[in-house]
């Protein structure tokens, strides 16, 4: 199929946006097989089916690099308890908090946990999403977390969507190990990864630095296992506190670091040298009403590439539009425009360790999001506002 008549935002070459203003995209095969400029197409594209897209803008298919999906439960109740006063440690001693999701996650099925995550699925969907990352990580139990895992990949079989599973059994403490962290890790978390592993249920393996979840020595113990399983990882570090995770991170060839809103320059120096990519969670932090904004100048002036993902979950970011993330970014974190298209689309790609998409260029898989938008900066400009004319997956409308 050739696409013509449009302007199309590659994210690709030196120009802002790697923008092509009247272009044509040419795909075969599900990939893209050439993009330029609508007087340059090659003869043999002429030959295929055409659609005149009438100056809409296409940028590539958005992914949404760090999501909680599965699930079961949700917190509206807590919500609104805090809005009338109620502290969080009250709603925790009360079986509220994670706890309230661990216990609903665990008595889920298998079924019904599906079912909750396809349509919080079908949200992204609906706004030119192409590939998202799904965590484990609120089941902290061997048959839940599988469960957790099973069912993340099954969303593939239900929606024409590129899932990545991710490992989060370090997550934080189950209360039946209360005070027993490190046998928690030997007993539970590294045996069931090595059957997730077995089972080829698992692409990366995450885990939750912090002073409510685990320290950088015990998430090392976790990324050694990863590692001796090929296993790449990934980190929820400098969320709430600056407890050394992203250093940790950086030192482990960590794909990405996560929140990182007490990160330092140093930290941004670490990451920048070790190639891993900063995913900004801004639904969190607007959640959470936090200060502490993460450093994205220090990113820049180290060249560490940003992404943006929702953070979908039911606890401190129930966001299931990747449009409002990019908006945030720039409103609350201060990105340009053209970072946050960048962070939802090349970089969000890096930090999945995938190559084959997130740009449009020769080679590339041909997901795309067509707009019906003029400029770029209209994405990340509107708020509440869904412009997706066309969703194209493998080269498919």
């Amino acid at each position: 199929m050739l696409l013509t008549n449009c302007h199309v935002a590659s994210l690709h070459g030196d120009t802002p946006y790697g923008a092509i203003q009247t272009g044509a995209i040419w795909m075969r095969d599900a990939k893209i097989a050439w993009v330029g400029a609508k007087g340059d197409i090659p003869t043999a594209a002429r030959e295929d089916a055409s659609v005149d897209l009438e100056g809409r803008l296409v940028t590539p298919g958005l992914i949404d690099c760090h999501t909680h999906l599965v699930f079961g439960g949700d917190r509206a109740d807590e919500f609104e308890k805090r809005l009338n006063g109620v502290s969080y440690e009250e709603i925790a001693r009360a079986g509220g908090g994670i706890l309230s999701t661990l216990t609903a996650t665990r008595q889920a099925s298998e079924d019904a946990l599906l079912q909750g995550a396809l349509t919080r699925l079908d949200a992204l969907i609906g706004e030119g999403v192409t590939t998202v990352e799904v965590k484990s990580g609120y089941g902290l139990e061997a048959d839940t977390e599988l469960r957790m895992l099973r069912v993340a990949r099954r969303l593939a079989e239900h929606r024409d969507i590129d899932v990545q599973t991710t490992y989060l059994a370090a997550h934080a403490v189950p209360p039946e190990y209360a005070g027993q962290a490190v046998a928690y890790l030997d007993e539970i978390v590294i045996p069931t990864m090595r059957l997730a592993a077995q089972d080829g249920l698992v692409d990366a393996v995450d885990g939750f630095c912090e002073g409510i979840a685990f320290s950088t020595a015990q998430i090392a113990r976790v990324f050694d296992a990863a590692k001796a399983l090929n296993l790449p990882v990934k980190l929820h570090a400098e969320q709430l506190s600056h407890k050394g995770g992203t250093a940790l991170a950086a030192q482990q060839g960590a794909l990405s670091v996560d929140h990182l809103e007490y990160a330092t320059a140093a930290d941004a120096k670490a990451m920048s040298q070790a190639g891993s990519v900063a995913v900004l969670l801004p639904g969190a932090f607007y959640t959470l009403r936090e200060t502490q904004m993460p450093p994205v100048q220090a990113f820049r002036d180290h060249g560490v590439p940003m992404a943006l993902a929702t953070d979908c979950n039911p606890g401190s970011s129930p966001l299931t539009s990747l449009l409002l993330a990019m908006n945030m970014g720039c409103t609350l974190f201060r990105m340009t425009p053209e970072e946050a298209l960048a962070g939802v689309t090349r970089h969000a790609a890096r930090a999945l360790g995938l190559s084959d998409r997130g740009v449009i260029a020769p080679g590339q898989r041909a997901d795309l999001a067509v707009w019906d938008v003029q400029k770029p900066a209209e994405l990340a400009y509107r708020i509440g506002f869904n412009p997706l004319y066309k969703r194209i997956k493998g080269g498919v409308v």
